[in-house]
């Protein structure tokens, strides 16, 4: 799949395309929905799939102090798109000075001019241009006047619209069960290993601790039963903390996993510091409680594991 990261990276004369747009916030059910549409009617069409986002999220131009959290980063979600199957993703770099084109000049730079679009499919709410005055009105308009179609994909199959909210919603309250049913997959983080405070190792759960730079929205405080898929393509299952531990003062949240299984051999040789890895929320156990000492809380995620082994 090709990665432009600007309209000047697409190569001259490119198309014929059938496009898409939209902000792709956790690539779920319904984004997928439309993305598989672009790629099986460019297939029929002889044309290329393209989608297009942006970068940052525009409401993080538009209003920084109240944008939502990004349900995943952007590398993440270019290699979610790029399993459906799509010739190429353009990643605009968004700003106020693109923001402030007028529907038909967003569309005629962006889609005719620069990626030669014969389709373009979109959702019934739809909106683009300056102050997001363009909709599906005035999309199926302008294809009229500047040689494209218009397809548009209907949600299907359940009572809610699959949403980036609805998602958010669900983590918020830690709800990770709902939150894959949307994305369909399990909701997941991703980051660098850092060093902690090697709390974990001394009460007997030496933990992987995600770096505070890590993409992906995390949770609410708790602890869950999870995967770790680390840089050698190891798959393991984990118990995974999340929030500042409150049975210990001084702590920055934080999300940590312990590996359950991990090789018979010494901890210091299971190292991941330093590795990028993947961590999947599959269910969660309990909130995060605070406890009269450490023996209570290595006895309550002894129980934690075992139940976290039985769900995986």
């Amino acid at each position: 799949m090709h990665i432009w990261n600007s309209l000047d990276q697409v190569p001259s004369g490119f198309g014929p395309s059938v496009v898409t747009l939209g902000n792709f916030d956790g690539l779920h059910r319904g984004h997928q929905q439309v993305l598989g549409q672009v790629r099986d009617i460019a297939a029929r069409r002889n044309a290329k799939s393209v989608a297009l986002t942006f970068d940052p999220h525009p409401a993080l131009v538009h209003r920084p102090d109240s944008a939502p959290g990004q349900i995943m980063g952007l590398a993440d979600k270019l290699a979610a798109m790029e399993g459906i199957g799509l010739d190429a993703v353009l990643v605009i770099p968004y700003t106020l000075e693109f923001a402030a084109q007028t529907p038909e000049e967003f569309v005629r730079n962006v889609f005719v001019d620069t990626l030669g679009a014969c389709t373009v499919v979109v959702g019934h709410d739809v909106r683009f241009g300056k102050s997001n005055t363009g909709d599906l009105t005035t999309m199926v308009t302008l294809g009229a006047q500047l040689g494209f179609d218009v397809v548009v994909i209907d949600d299907e199959g359940h009572d809610r619209r699959w949403s980036s909210t609805w998602v958010r919603e669900a983590l918020d309250k830690g709800d990770v069960d709902t939150a894959a049913q949307v994305l369909g997959r399990w909701h997941s983080m991703s980051g660098e290993v850092v060093h902690g405070a090697a709390r974990g190792r001394v009460l007997g759960f030496p933990t992987a601790n995600l770096s505070p730079d890590a993409c992906g929205s995390i949770p609410a405080d708790g602890v869950y039963a999870g995967w770790l898929n680390d840089e050698l393509g190891h798959r393991w299952p984990a118990a995974i903390s999340v929030g500042s531990n409150p049975t210990f003062e001084g702590v920055n949240r934080q999300v940590e996993a312990f590996v359950i299984g991990r090789p018979e051999e010494p901890i210091e040789a299971f190292n991941l510091y330093g590795q990028h890895v993947v961590v999947e929320f599959v269910k969660r156990l309990r909130g995060m409680v605070a406890y009269t000492g450490p023996e209570a809380l290595i006895e309550q995620m002894h129980k934690d594991v075992r139940e976290s082994r039985n769900i995986l």
